[in-house]
């Protein structure tokens, strides 16, 4: 078998069989096969896609070229949830515990945060002490005893994905659908668990901006998981605008314990309750009505907080900042961004506001940088809200006030005003099971 006949049957929009799938995603491993013949069969996908069979093919073997998690000894209420990217989103810090509170198991892998997208482990680093690695035993340990336990990725989770992902980044492959789905679900099969939900964003600050490519993507990682076995729901939530008020490390685990207090944004709150309702509905076995309401109930009586305490705790990290959240420092120069005009904001561009706090220091451009924690966005306003001229719609946190008239710059470029109120936006635009 050659990679170059492989290569021309894709090219001519062949349908490749398992066999050189599994010559592919062997050689891309091993390193025999260059970058410029990977890189010419990622744009021959780009362009012919893959048929559903080869896409459950190519992800399967992409999840077994490197590190299997196994999630048994847990039992079958193991459950995962992954997000397609955006900006505000906090979502596992809230559901996590929510879920793991009621009897599903959360043992998850998250990510670091690149480019205007925040990671879920580079929040958790902002509670002092947390520790995002551990080992596998500590790992399965930890999710045995307290149902919840969130970590950074393993080095060898679906190494050949790794090798993928570099190289659509620079060769404009990055939007194709099949190459993102499955990107996302190699990993999840890799980490194990039964039940998988996948929040899927749509908008400005998504990879997907409009509706139906979304649907289209969630509609392919949901039939890759069943076809692995895994009990699947996709969930399609608004990423026209950030999701809730804070964009910024600490500033989003503050708002995510306001949110576990039963004092947050509504949307914020609104799209976490629907994610957990999905996720124990799947791992408990019952309706997403009748998960909703025990959702409810654990927010209210504040057993979401104690757990998420208790998974900081059993992680090295102090739970007195999850008891009160104005301990965590406070950036150095907080700068008040002034409506240049009045009227209602229409629209809000999410992937320019969280440009913006990366320029503040809350995120990186490339693997290594380091992050502030304490930088990052306020939000006083969103889409629909009023404002009049000179009032303050956002605050800017940042250590370093070199920073700041660049962020401003590209925060107000992300704003629209009309003198018209704009139609409320969905929070939730499908749900896929």
């Amino acid at each position: 078998m050659r990679m170059t006949d492989i290569l021309e049957k894709k090219r001519d929009g062949g349908e490749l069989s398992r066999a050189e799938l599994e010559f592919f995603v062997r050689g891309l491993t091993s390193g025999e096969i260059p970058d410029y013949q990977i890189s010419a069969w990622l744009m021959a996908v780009y362009f012919r896609g893959m048929s559903d069979r080869e896409l459950a093919d190519l992800t399967e073997l992409m999840a077994h070229s490197g590190d299997m998690t196994d999630l048994a000894p847990l039992g079958d209420r193991t459950v995962d949830k992954h997000s397609t990217g955006g900006v505000g989103d906090k979502t596992t810090l809230i559901v996590a515990p929510l879920v793991a509170c009621l009897g599903g198991i959360v043992a998850k892998m998250s990510g670091r945060g690149l480019g205007f997208t925040g990671g879920t482990v580079d929040k958790l680093e902002a509670i002092p002490g947390f520790r995002t690695e551990l080992s596998s035993g500590e790992f399965l340990a930890t999710a045995a005893a307290h149902g919840l336990c969130v970590v950074g990725q393993s080095g060898n989770l679906a190494p050949a994905d790794k090798k993928l992902y570099a190289l659509r980044d620079v060769t404009a492959t990055v939007e194709s659908i099949p190459l993102i789905a499955s990107s996302v679900m190699s990993k999840k099969l890799a980490a194990g668990a039964r039940s998988i939900v996948l929040d899927v964003k749509v908008g400005s600050g998504s990879f997907m901006k409009d509706l139906e490519s979304a649907k289209l993507l969630a509609e392919k990682m949901a039939a890759i998981g069943k076809s692995a076995g895994r009990r699947m729901a996709a969930v399609l939530t608004n990423m026209d605008m950030p999701l809730g008020h804070a964009v910024g490390n600490s500033l989003e685990v503050a708002e995510a314990v306001r949110v576990l207090e039963g004092r947050g944004p509504a949307d914020l709150a609104e799209v976490s309750l629907t994610l957990a309702s999905h996720m124990l509905s799947l791992a408990a076995g019952e309706t997403p009505d009748s998960a909703r309401m025990r959702c409810e109930r654990a927010l209210a009586d504040g057993s979401a907080k104690r757990k998420l305490c208790e998974m900081v705790l059993a992680q090295g990290g102090d739970a007195s900042y999850i008891e009160n959240p104005d301990r965590f420092p406070k950036a150095e120069i907080v700068s008040c961004v002034l409506s240049p005009c009045e009227g209602y904001l229409s629209h809000m561009n999410a992937e320019k506001i969280g440009a913006a706090s990366s320029v503040l220091g809350a995120g990186r451009e490339k693997k290594g940088d380091a992050v502030d924690h304490s930088a990052g966005i306020v939000l006083f306003k969103k889409t629909g809200g009023y404002v009049k001229r000179g009032e303050t719609i956002a605050e800017l946190h940042t250590s370093d006030r070199m920073r700041i008239a660049e962020a401003e710059t590209i925060f107000l470029a992300a704003l629209a005003f009309s003198a018209e109120k704009p139609e409320p936006q969905r929070l939730i635009y499908d749900v896929i099971r």
